[in-house]
């Protein structure tokens, strides 16, 4: 398992600087070198996670970059620097650059577009597929998923179900899978089959001849025929009338169609993807949808998983939007932990939309500055921010008074020391056993007696082993 990472470079600072960063954010094994003995430390390629280089790395940045890249080519090698000397040009073979001290939203993009490299790398999958996780962003147990389930699925002409929130990212997907499959070079069409009306639904889908109804005056293409040899993207195909369902169900059975108003059978060479904010099941049993065509689409069905279930995501998010919206030269703006903290905090309705509108408004409203909690709008605003975890680059630390209520560090502490990091985790655990045998092993009832999120105690009761059925 790679789980090594290797920091080399001779200046002692710089390297002490970033390694107390990888240690805090548990991003692997950190070992520091201050020369290229990297061959020693790490024996096998396959340990290595990523590598870190400095400009004072013994023996010269590009060659330095340029052995590690030959002897381990799946490895990411990030370069980094204090900026006390003017940058040199990013050396062939290195993934990126991370300043020390490192600004967090950076460091995490650089982190994932590491990760992302590396997978790609490791399972053999072409940068097709590393775009894609640059487009589905998330580390969260259910984007993960998707991603796997995209890369599955995508070389085969099967029919996909798309499914869940408004907002999530259904197309992003559809459009995903596209791109990876053979039909790449062809046509994407998207059509919201809740945009148009049911009576030109019809004409929309597989086009008309001239003269087949009022205000026909020439023919005209449908989105079948536009989208031959490639893809048609259904969006909100719950919305779709029962008549037309069964036009549609004809189409996938059968691969032919006819324009309205003519009977000439034209083929349809067409890979279809469909998504719905609706429970189809729900409306095959009120009849609202057919059966029939259910189980047709849902061939292979793709669950996206709502934002408020993969809260982990959001600084990531956060820091893509930020990033796209400054290369298309709108402006930037950070967000301080507690910012951060209150949007992770936040249920977001619309999702992933609803995040990427708010950056957009914050960068409009805040060009180049730094947003706290009060800066939000106020329904983005948490009410506790300061109980709410969210990872924080550590600082250098400084005499503090002692809160009210703390626990006295002083008291009975070991002469020999503690590991400090292993020793609250304990707490932390015993914390939340405490919580589920009073809560009679209801997670909902102990994430209150913890005041946490339901989700954030299930994602911490999978990191200790915790097991308790609701």
């Amino acid at each position: 398992m790679a789980d090594t990472v290797v920091v080399v470079d001779s200046n002692g600072a710089r390297r002490h600087s970033l390694e107390s960063i990888l240690q805090f954010l548990d991003y692997g094994k950190v070992l520091t070198l201050e020369s290229g003995a990297w061959r020693d430390a790490v024996t096998q390629p396959e340990q290595l996670k990523a590598a870190f280089v400095g400009p004072g790395v013994n023996g010269g940045l590009q060659a330095e970059v340029a052995a590690l890249h030959e002897w381990a080519p799946h490895v990411p090698v990030l370069v980094f620097d204090d900026g006390s000397e003017p940058a040199d040009p990013l050396p062939e073979g290195a993934l990126g650059r991370v300043a020390v001290p490192a600004v967090y939203d950076d460091l995490l993009a650089e982190l994932y577009r590491a990760d992302v490299f590396r997978q790609s790398r490791e399972t053999g999958q072409d940068e097709r597929l590393a775009e894609l996780s640059r487009s589905l962003v998330g580390t969260s147990v259910g984007m993960r998923e998707v991603r796997r389930l995209v890369a599955q699925v995508a070389g085969t002409d099967a029919n996909v179900l798309v499914l869940g929130e408004s907002g999530t990212g259904k197309e992003v997907i559809a459009r995903g899978l596209h791109q990876l499959s053979e039909r790449q070079n062809r046509a994407f069409v998207p059509l919201n089959c809740g945009a148009i009306p049911g009576e030109l639904l019809e004409s929309e889908l597989f086009g008309h001849e001239k003269g087949a109804f009022t205000g026909a005056i020439s023919a005209r293409q449908g989105r079948f025929e536009l989208a031959d040899g490639g893809t048609l993207f259904l969006d909100e195909i719950g919305d779709m009338p029962l008549p037309m369902q069964v036009k549609l169900l004809r189409v996938l059975q059968e691969r032919v169609f006819e324009r309205v108003g003519s009977s000439k059978h034209i083929a349809a060479d067409v890979r279809v993807v469909a998504a719905t904010h609706r429970n189809l099941e729900e409306n095959i049993a009120d009849g609202s949808f057919r059966e029939d065509l259910f189980y047709r689409l849902n061939v292979f069905p793709i669950e996206v998983p709502p934002l408020r279930e993969r809260t982990a995501d959001i600084p990531l998010l956060v820091n893509e939007f930020v990033r796209r919206l400054d290369r298309e030269g709108r402006g930037k703006v950070r967000l301080t932990a507690g910012a951060m903290a209150s949007l992770c905090h936040y249920p977001w309705p619309g999702n992933v939309r609803e995040l990427a509108n708010l950056m957009e408004r914050l960068v409009i409203m805040y060009p180049e500055a730094t947003v706290d909690v009060r800066d939000l709008p106020e329904k983005f605003q948490a009410e506790d921010v300061d109980s709410i975890e969210v990872p924080e680059m550590p600082e250098p630390a400084e005499p503090a008074g002692e809160a009210p209520g703390a626990v006295a560090a002083s008291a009975g502490f070991p002469e020999e020391g503690l590991d400090l990091r292993a020793h609250l985790a304990d707490m932390e655990m015993q914390l939340i056993e405490n919580a589920l045998d009073q809560a009679d092993g209801v997670v909902a009832h102990a994430a209150k007696l913890l005041k946490t999120r339901r989700t954030t105690l299930v994602e911490k009761m999978r990191k200790y082993g915790v097991q308790r059925a609701e």
